[in-house]
């Protein structure tokens, strides 16, 4: 069975009301991936979705906690000094932002293969793991 990773705009697509049809994509991910191997998501993912969530959709803080708790049921990978090293390096190299270069070493870290996010292009292959885009053919 293979590793999956839930970037930010997944978990924030999922609860955005305003995106019928995105939310419905980022729900059946979620559905589809919460199997035997729940998929994993990082440190980085949980605070940048209490800030869009507050922020962008408008979220009660407290309310956005017990989202947050929701995700005990996902794989946690914390960030450390090393991944910072790393995604600096990635960002030099793969040539793109610090935070996409952050989430796919914590994607590395726990060993995923698959990366759900519309940052990067669908397809794209990083040493092992490849961008899937489950919004490429989401028509609002």
């Amino acid at each position: 069975m293979s590793n999956r990773f839930l970037d930010t705009n997944i978990l924030v697509y999922a609860c955005d009301l305003d995106q019928p049809a995105k939310r419905k994509a980022a729900r059946e991910i979620m559905r589809r991936e919460s199997g035997a191997l729940p998929p994993c998501i990082s440190t980085q993912v949980v605070q940048e979705f209490y800030v869009t969530a507050t922020r962008k959709l408008n979220i009660a803080p407290l309310k956005v906690k017990d989202i947050i708790h929701s995700f005990r049921n996902l794989r946690t990978v914390t960030i450390e000094l090393d991944d910072i090293g790393r995604a600096i390096e990635g960002n030099i190299l793969w040539r793109v932002s610090f935070w996409d270069a952050l989430v796919i070493v914590a994607a590395q870290k726990a060993r995923c293969d698959i990366l759900y996010t519309e940052d990067l292009n669908d397809g794209q292959k990083f040493d092992g793991l490849t961008v899937c885009n489950p919004f490429k053919s989401v028509k609002e």
